[in-house]
């Protein structure tokens, strides 16, 4: 359902999850429902608290307010860990004129460089900024990224029972016993998109993995289309809600349920 809406876009209204209730079947049915719809929901009472989340988005912006040469020299990686410059990302290269305006930082699982695993794709150690320049930086990451996979946990164990499964299907080590868990911090130019000319915050897209957990400021700015094969697609502005995560269904679960989910 959409309501009222900012800048001539409708304001979607997402169903929110509370993952502290003891009603799992009512949470089940309202995240089935969400991803039948349009795969995307709100996850409440998550069990990271404010404060902690307050402090991320502080040393994010710390890091991102670093000179141009700091960020420079923690340039991304061939295992996607590191710095992305602004208009280094094509979200959406058919109808943009230039990359995306945003920079980002990849964070993933650590992995020391003999790790049996650090030779695959995506898996290996990170690249993190010197202590001297921002103390308790790598810190407050690691332990975000802890939280927030277990985040994830929880809400594929309610997608597994919302798709017929035993709870725990997503977390037998055969499925996502190692996951490929990559923390992506954003920093948007402020400047507003013009699709006319091509301009775009970040292109459209799907994302590619099973779930995506996105945590935000409270500047509007994400926007979803419910049906991506419409003639014109129309596009909803997702209101920001502080203290939630916004999730959102990736390409490998849509695939997974045979296209059930989207």
């Amino acid at each position: 359902m959409a309501k009222s809406n900012r800048g001539g876009v409708q304001e979607s209204s997402l169903n929110c999850i509370d993952l502290s209730t003891r009603d799992i079947h009512s949470s089940v049915s309202l995240l089935k429902q969400a991803c039948l719809d349009s795969g995307f929901f709100y996850v409440i009472n998550h069990g990271i608290d404010e404060e902690f989340m307050d402090l991320v988005f502080s040393q994010s912006k710390r890091f991102f307010n670093l000179p141009m040469e700091e960020k420079m020299k923690l340039l991304r990686n061939e295992k996607h860990r590191g710095y992305t410059p602004l208009l280094d990302e094509h979200l959406d290269p058919y109808n943009q004129k230039h990359g995306d305006y945003k920079e980002g930082y990849y964070i993933g699982v650590e992995l020391s460089e003999d790790h049996s695993d650090a030779q695959k794709p995506f898996y290996g150690p990170n690249i993190w900024p010197s202590s001297d320049i921002l103390p308790g930086w790598r810190v407050t990451m690691e332990k975000y990224h802890q939280k927030a996979l277990e985040v994830a946990r929880e809400v594929s164990r309610l997608i597994a029972l919302a798709l017929g499964l035993d709870n725990n299907f997503f977390n037998h080590p055969e499925m996502l016993g190692t996951p490929i868990a990559t923390l992506r911090l954003l920093h948007y130019e402020d400047r507003n998109s013009e699709p006319a000319k091509g301009i775009f915050g970040a292109g459209a897209h799907t994302d590619y993995g099973l779930i995506t957990l996105l945590a935000t400021d409270d500047t509007y700015g994400l926007q979803i289309c419910k049906d991506k094969d419409a003639k014109p697609q129309i596009w909803e502005n997702v209101p920001p809600l502080k203290g939630a995560f916004i999730v959102n269904l990736g390409d490998m679960l849509e695939r997974w349920s045979n296209c059930y989910f989207r």
